[in-house]
């Protein structure tokens, strides 16, 4: 609404300074300004009213385990990256690569489909082109269309 009015007296200003009245001109001018000073102490008001809810908002409480649960973080996060830093032994060392060529074998079994043991009874597969049936009465029209059913390769 204030932008409004101080778009208002620039647009003013810009009229009057058509119309060579220059000490109107400048009074629109100054009312602008003062617009735009009452602006600005508006929105100060408004942020200054908006840091007071979240102030009021956020319990000391609640800060205070925030940062505790942030220190216990940071703590844990120290100590592990200390036993990664370590330097393990040659045991631990073979220790480490013997479960993790186990875990690799059992991954690598666990992938591979298991053997059937059963033979499955399947058909023989043909020889040649399945002869055309021996049917008399088909016209012309159903001969070729059995012809290039018959050319059609077969879907994989």
């Amino acid at each position: 609404m204030l932008e409004a009015v101080v778009e208002a007296e620039r647009q003013a200003a810009k009229d009057l300074l058509r119309e060579k009245k220059k000490d109107r001109a400048l009074l629109a001018l100054k009312k602008k300004k003062v617009q735009e000073d009452l602006l600005k102490q508006v929105d100060a008001w408004l942020i200054n009213v908006e840091q007071q809810q979240y102030k009021s908002e956020i319990n000391l409480d609640d800060v205070q385990k925030l940062m505790d649960d942030t220190a216990e973080a940071k703590a844990y996060q120290d100590e592990i990256n200390a036993i990664l830093g370590e330097k393990l032994s040659a045991e631990d060392e073979e220790e480490i690569l013997a479960e993790f060529e186990k875990l690799e074998t059992q991954m690598s079994s666990q992938d591979l489909p298991e053997e059937q043991d059963e033979k499955l009874d399947l058909p023989d597969v043909p020889s040649k082109a399945p002869a055309l049936h021996d049917a008399v009465e088909d016209t012309p029209d159903e001969i070729s269309a059995w012809k290039k059913v018959m050319e059609e390769p077969l879907a994989a």
